[in-house]
């Protein structure tokens, strides 16, 4: 494994030690008795505590509690709280609160391409298979109940891009009584202007079964940098649901997001230094909207369990961005480029769970089957070009107002069918569940070209593969606080769409690239009592090869941007995470909650150039640490994160003879160079005047206290430095009707 094995027995030990001490002295249960077992089906659900207590393997749960005490705005506020999960600043063509940049365990976090990222268990990816990226990320954090990561242990069910495990996203629920909520936010900083967040919610349960929810949030107003002034997020949803009997259950949804930012670039080191907070990309920017529907009939009582899930999406995602390429002569060459994509969905999930009584152990086999069709258009248009000598376009100019012309048109589908068979078993005290996924997968491409579309190389494409996943849970209940639970998983993530038309510096398809695959393991502890909990875990991924999107190297005139196979790769670190109401063990801290998180990973190359070396942008070691105070009506927080060092080497070279240096020093244009660690301070107070009126609670606090300076750096196509969030102030009002 990752750490030595004696990490983990000490951790086990002192838990174990621990609990006669706190007066949680609670003696192994009895064997399970099999009429207390009731089938489980969804392992996901609604996040509910029981479900994540004895979850196989590492997962966390944050609360929409939580989330509006955090004073949190976007998904990265949100995932920033969770032990193993690295949010990367807004930076390059992922750079607003459209987009989400989140990585697991040093995997990267450019647009999140490694994780099964699920909004109530649908895919959010415009195409899970073909375009897992997740430049648009429709999700409304006001319309969230929780948010439910599960970073092991559900590879089985989920898929396909799960070595990165699977974050799901839980709107918030059709009460059973007429009722509603809003709340608005307000936050701003030094620079910029003033960002409003609302949300709004309004449902109810009739006597007759049929229940129906409004759920809608908001996003608007300028951010923090110049050219962030007209974000502007809405995200609305209509869920139903009706009971049939006490057993059949029928619920679907529609939902609509549409979000816009401007992306204001990153910057090089001297215009950084001269002022972080100024863009030189006045044309960037970023359009994404998505509709989609879904219908499930659900069917569960106390033996068996079967659903049918189907769900189809339309989305369409576009941008602007402008390409700078400097001359010879010293002149640069401006020109703005347009992406619009067009991606379609359609899935449909059956899954049937029963119960099997064999002597004095229970089985809970469950079987299921996911058929996915995906369709994509994506578009590249050119305006005209200009040249000038300087490296950037003023702002008080707009040089771009001749027509666009069509410079790429590629079309591609993907059929992909996933069956997966697991048996949770349950004796005495155990819980073990094997389990297979079988993914195959059709894809093809096609570039079409026209009378501005020039297409070099072959014009069509098609692969097909195959793989078979296999798992492995256990968990051991030692008592009823107690528990111990250990997982090997095969994760698969599929080709995508532009790696199957990649083509090499010969205008042919690239070879050698196929779909990644890896292997992970977790052993791991989890203590929950109603005083105190915490969880530690050790993991391992190995990926047999991983690809990674690299530029030209420098110096080697035949190399060219696009992805390659990195060899091997390993992630290997401890997550741990703890959580204690110490007024439990006195009267002097009545009200007083202290909570923490700790991870340390080392993700490293084993192939190429860079051998040995750090993977890039992310930290070895991260940390929370929050104080939660309450007394009467008052709420209190105090909060920290912390992150350490991150690289952005450059490109590695996987030719001995032509081995490239991995770079640690700032380089002039910003991109590369090492990003230095940092930690940021969070205060609010929060009053809640109580159902007199209406539940009213006003809130006020300080995100980055300190007005501590950092930043991050981008290598795409808006390459150079990010400056992160300065001291932001928030105010915050709700109620409840």
């Amino acid at each position: 494994m990752c750490s030595r094995p004696t990490a983990l027995a000490l951790a086990i030990a002192g838990i174990v030690s621990m609990g006669p001490a706190f007066g949680q002295d609670v003696p192994p249960p009895p064997a399970a008795e099999l009429e207390g077992v009731k089938v489980v089906g969804d392992w996901l659900g609604d996040a509910a505590r029981n479900t994540v207590v004895d979850h196989p393997g590492a997962r966390t749960v944050v609360r929409r509690e939580e989330l509006r005490e955090a004073g949190a705005i976007n998904l990265r506020d949100a995932l920033r709280r969770i032990p193993g999960v690295q949010v990367q600043e807004s930076n390059g063509t992922g750079g607003s609160d459209v987009s989400l940049n989140v990585g697991v365990r040093g995997l990267t976090s450019r647009l999140s391409p490694r994780s099964t990222i699920l909004l109530d268990g649908v895919p959010i990816a415009v195409a899970p298979y073909g375009q897992p990226q997740v430049s648009m990320a429709p999700v409304g954090l006001g319309n969230i109940e929780a948010v439910d990561v599960v970073r092991g242990g559900g590879s089985v069910r989920y898929g396909p891009q799960n070595v990165g495990g699977i974050i799901n996203f839980v709107t918030r629920e059709i009460p059973e009584t007429f009722g509603g909520s809003a709340g608005v936010q307000f936050q701003g900083a030094e620079h910029g202007g003033i960002r409003t967040n609302t949300n709004a919610f309004l449902g109810g349960t009739a006597s007759n079964g049929l229940g129906v929810a409004l759920l809608y949030n908001g996003l608007h107003g300028p951010g923090f940098r110049e050219h962030e002034d007209n974000e502007s997020i809405d995200d609305v949803m209509l869920k139903a649901k009706y009971a049939i009997t006490a057993e059949d259950t029928l619920t679907g949804s529609i939902h609509h997001y549409d979000g816009q930012a401007g992306m204001p670039g990153g910057l090089t080191q001297a215009d950084y230094d001269a002022d972080p907070f100024q863009s030189r990309r006045p044309f960037d920017d970023f359009h994404g909207r998505r509709t989609d529907y879904v219908l499930k009939y659900s069917h569960v009582d106390d033996r068996r369990s079967f659903e049918v899930q189907s769900y189809y999406s339309d989305s369409f995602r576009g941008s602007h961005i402008e390409t700078i390429t400097q001359g010879a002569n010293g002149s640069y060459t401006h020109q703005l480029n347009a992406y619009p994509r067009n991606y379609h969905v359609f899935a449909i999930e059956p899954r049937y769970s029963q119960l099997f009584d064999w002597g004095q152990v229970t089985h809970e086999i469950g079987v299921g089957y996911r058929y996915t069709r995906e369709a994509m258009h994506e578009r590249t248009l050119r305006n005209n070009k200009f040249v000038s000598n300087l490296p950037y376009t003023p702002y008080d100019s707009f040089p771009y107002d001749g027509p666009y012309v069509l410079s790429g048109n590629n079309t591609g589908s993907n059929e992909a069918h996933a069956v997966y068979v697991d048996d949770t078993i349950n004796a005495g005290n155990w819980t073990i569940t094997p389990g297979i996924r079988y993914e195959r997968i059709d894809s093809e491409w096609q570039a079409h070209p026209g009378k501005t579309v020039v297409v070099k190389g072959p014009t069509e494409r098609q692969k097909s593969y195959s793989k078979p996943l296999p798992a492995l849970n256990v968990i051991y209940h030692v008592t009823d606080a107690l528990r111990l639970y250990a997982n090997a998983e095969t994760s698969f993530g599929s080709l995508q769409y532009f790696q199957i038309g990649q083509k090499d510096s010969t205008n042919q398809f690239a070879a050698g690239l196929k779909p990644e695959t890896a292997r992970t393991y977790e052993i791991g502890t989890r203590y929950e009592t109603k005083a105190w909990g915490g969880e530690v875990t050790l993991f391992r991924i190995n990926f047999d090869h991983e690809l990674q999107l690299v530029g030209k190297l420098p110096g080697v005139p035949d190399s060219y941007d696009g992805w390659t196979t990195l060899g091997a790769t390993t992630h290997k670190g401890v997550e741990s995470a703890a959580h204690v109401d110490l007024g439990a063990f006195s009267d002097a801290l009545q009200g007083f909650t202290l909570w923490g998180t700790a991870t340390y990973t080392h993700a490293f190359y084993r192939h190429g150039s860079f051998e040995g070396r750090d993977l890039p942008f992310y930290s070895r070691r991260t940390a929370n640490l929050g104080l939660r105070y309450g007394v009467a009506a008052w709420t209190f927080n105090l909060d920290a994160f912390s992150q350490s060092r991150q690289h952005s080497p450059g490109s590695p070279s996987f030719d001995p003879a032509r081995p490239t240096e991995y770079v640690t020093e700032p380089s002039p244009e910003g991109d590369l160079g090492d990003i230095p660690g940092w930690t940021t301070w969070n205060a609010r107070a929060e009053y809640a005047f109580g159902p007199s009126l209406s539940n009213l609670r006003l809130g006020a606090g300080v995100k980055n206290l300190a007005d501590k300076r950092y930043f991050t750096r981008s290598t795409d196509n808006n390459d150079g430095i990010y400056v992160g969030m300065p001291r932001t102030w928030f105010v915050q009002a709700s109620v409840d009707f």
